[in-house]
């Protein structure tokens, strides 16, 4: 799959929670594109 990029701002408060996720070996970008798939595939479902 392609990847392309695309740039978001959060609030520090935010920022600080997802540089935490680091620690358990988790990326921000990993962890924002799983959100993503879920909400994606709940919305799909819902639609079915």
């Amino acid at each position: 799959m392609a990847m392309v990029k695309i740039l978001i701002s959060v609030p520090r408060g935010m920022k600080v929670k997802l540089d935490a996720l680091r620690k358990e070996g988790i990326s921000a970008s990993g962890f924002i594109r799983n959100l993503l798939e879920k909400e994606f595939k709940q919305r799909k479902e819902l639609r079915s």
